[in-house]
């Protein structure tokens, strides 16, 4: 059976109406990355035709390429808009609902979809349905949510100094596995040039977003199937935890917390952490493929390989999470026929060429034939191509709650709690946050 990203209502984290609809709309990656300057920018590729609202700026002249593209081929016109820096889209679309000024197409994240009820077309039974995992389902709107791209999100590493250890990151599928590479690893540091094995930061204020969210998304989903809902189902049912996985959990954190960089570890910030890592410091590092930018441009970046190893605190964890940041829906108060139109054709060569070629962009489609520069694009796609995803259910938990877990984290980092401790002091502050 195929797997589906599926939306889950949110019983008291997206119990806004739409006229309340409000957050960022920008992917989980963005959260700790800057989004541009630009508030707004519109450009039409000339004549009326379909409106799309597009909230990732890093990625709008390659759209524009990709209307002039269509038109091309079609004849057909679209108007791309785009919303960024400090501007989200979800503030941009409750504007443009209010002034009858709604676009056609335009981007949500999962935990939105419940705030657009009535008001997004089912595009179950479209073509493209038929050629990719990573469609968003709604259990009661149908298929709603068009993918562009995905990201992933595990434990990052230098491919070369794993080779260099004899660490097959490809063994690294449990808890003993792992203990026994990172003691491999650290035995050898200065041999191979690190600071640290791991360049993880739990330091809350910056870098709160990623350990609230991306880190606490791998006791989430980690060796889960892509539509296994198990544990964010729990976390939505008042706050529950499974405190035996949650255990094993905190078992791995603490393996990471004790094979850190200190200063990185309580007092670092996203740019530290990135540019260790592209300077050759760490071998691991607890982010996602969108840090590939600040890596490859880094002067100290000597060209090595990178990829992804899974968060294998169980036995028999191979997975990491991947999947779509965010999603396109359709209108169906607007022009719903050629709004279809479009997406199938973006779904197609023409299009997947501009959108993995000079987007970068990781196509969610199983039959585009490009593989995007993105350098953890081999290793995203083999994980792909093997079933080996898990959810980003991470983005379905009651908003907020990654400014508690993130406190937590740091301070267990800190040393002022030990693993049970962790454990207890986490079941509590996610139970008092959901039941407030």
């Amino acid at each position: 059976m195929k797997k589906k990203i599926m939306a889950v209502a949110l019983a008291t984290a997206i119990a806004a109406t739409l006229m309340a609809c409000g957050g960022s709309s920008s992917s989980g990656s963005s959260e700790g990355a800057a989004q541009g300057d630009a508030a707004a920018t519109t450009e039409a590729t000339g004549g009326e035709g379909i409106r799309l609202l597009n909230g990732k700026p890093e990625i709008h002249d390659q759209l524009m390429a990709l209307a002039a593209k269509y038109q091309e081929e079609t004849g057909n016109v679209v108007n791309i808009e785009t919303i960024g820096g400090d501007t989200s889209a979800s503030d941009e679309l409750k504007k443009m609902y209010q002034a009858d000024n709604m676009p056609d197409i335009f981007v949500i994240e999962a935990n939105q979809a419940p705030n657009w009820d009535g008001l997004l077309a089912d595009l179950t039974g479209e073509a493209w349905t038929n050629d990719t995992d990573y469609e968003l389902v709604d259990e009661k709107m149908g298929t709603i949510g068009f993918p562009y791209t995905v990201e992933a999100t595990a434990l990052a590493y230098n491919a070369d100094i794993l080779e260099k250890a004899g660490v097959d990151p490809a063994s690294l599928t449990s808890p003993a596995a792992w203990q026994a590479a990172v003691e491999t690893i650290d035995s050898k540091k200065d041999e191979l040039g690190l600071t640290a094995v791991f360049g993880w930061c739990a330091e809350p204020a910056n870098l709160g977003w990623s350990s609230g969210t991306h880190v606490f998304a791998q006791y989430l989903d980690a060796g889960l199937a892509l539509d296994d809902t198990t544990y964010i189902d729990l976390l939505n049912d008042g706050g529950k935890i499974d405190e035996a996985r949650m255990n094993d959990f905190a078992a791995f954190v603490g393996m990471m917390n004790q094979y850190s960089d200190p200063a990185l570890l309580v007092d670092g910030t996203y740019d530290n952490q990135v540019a260790g890592f592209a300077s050759g410091k760490y071998a691991f590092v607890t982010q996602g493929n969108w840090i590939n930018g600040g890596v490859t441009s880094n002067p100290e970046y000597t060209g090595w390989g990178m990829g992804f190893a899974p968060y294998a605190f169980e036995d028999g964890i191979d997975t990491i999470i991947a999947g779509p940041p965010s999603y396109w829906t359709v209108y169906s108060e607007g022009n719903v026929d050629a709004a279809k139109t479009f997406l199938q054709w973006v779904s197609d060569d023409s299009a997947q060429d501009i959108l993995v070629n000079q987007a970068n962009l990781i196509s969610p489609f199983n039959d585009c034939k490009y593989t995007a520069a993105d350098p953890f694009a081999e290793s995203i796609m083999s994980y792909m191509a093997a079933g080996k995803t898990s959810g980003w259910h991470t983005m379905l938990k009651k908003d907020g709650l990654q400014n508690k877990t993130c406190q937590v984290f740091a301070e267990y980092a800190k040393g002022t709690m030990d693993q049970a401790t962790f454990v207890s002091t986490m079941a509590q502050v996610i139970s008092s946050y959901y039941n407030q």
